[in-house]
């Protein structure tokens, strides 16, 4: 018997070294990214002996790492997720007009998609609350926040007039953060994403907003560039 044969009937009831493992690292982000074997073991059902094995194997190829005694995610799985993306392209066209809008306004400026029930974040770019409400990049919003209620319900709320689809939001959701948030739409008028800007009470949260529809704008502008050019070469060249 080989050594892959022996991993995988040694694992548990049939599970497969791969759900195994993928069972270790779920555990593993639960924690909070980090655990002792005997809690990991426990957790996902596992044999002692076969969830150490499952873990000196991630250990090899990068994806936990042991730090006093315990395992924790490591630094391959980081940039392979880093490589996931809901919608390809709408990172890089988002950094740039972000950064333009925390310059102006001093928002913490996000692009968020409809994913999985939350409102999942695909650019950020922290601003002045940070301290009160951190953006990450793949981090989710409820939603409840401004940012989900323009994914969920589109252009039928308006509540900024000139702003169709926008979304104000005055410390309903955090104290010390209100946000504007408005869709943003492909050529064919399918909301795509969400653009929000969270910024501290003492801002004017209209003119907030206008900024931020003007980076949407850009974002979107600089999305339906690349689909053009995308689209004028050979098919075999496109992906």
């Amino acid at each position: 018997m080989t050594q892959m044969q022996h991993d995988t009937t040694t694992v548990s009831s049939g599970r497969g070294v791969v759900e195994g493992a993928f069972a270790v690292l779920e555990e593993l982000r639960r924690r909070g990214g980090e655990a002792g074997l005997t809690q990991i073991s426990a957790a996902c059902k596992l044999p002692k002996a076969s969830t150490h094995r499952l873990l000196e194997q991630l250990v090899r190829v990068g994806a936990v790492e042991r730090h006093e005694g315990r395992y924790r995610v490591g630094c391959q799985l980081y940039w392979l997720g880093q490589a996931w993306q809901p919608h390809p392209g709408l990172w890089l066209a988002a950094r740039g007009p972000l950064h333009r809008l925390r310059a102006i306004t001093g928002a913490s400026a996000v692009v968020t998609v409809l994913h999985d029930g939350l409102a999942l974040t695909v650019a950020s770019v922290p601003g002045d609350v940070e301290s009160v409400a951190p953006v990450r990049d793949g981090m989710g919003f409820s939603l409840e926040t401004a940012a989900g209620q323009v994914l969920t319900t589109g252009l039928r709320r308006s509540t900024a007039g000139r702003l169709p689809g926008a979304v104000l939001e005055r410390e309903q959701v955090l104290d010390g953060v209100c946000c504007a948030a408005l869709p943003m739409r492909s050529p064919d008028g399918r909301l795509r994403a969400a653009i929000t800007a969270m910024v501290p009470p003492d801002r004017r949260l209209e003119r907030v907003a206008e900024q931020a529809a003007r980076a949407g704008a850009a974002i979107a502008a600089s999305l339906a560039r690349a689909a053009a050019s995308m689209a004028e070469l050979p098919p075999v060249l496109r992906y």
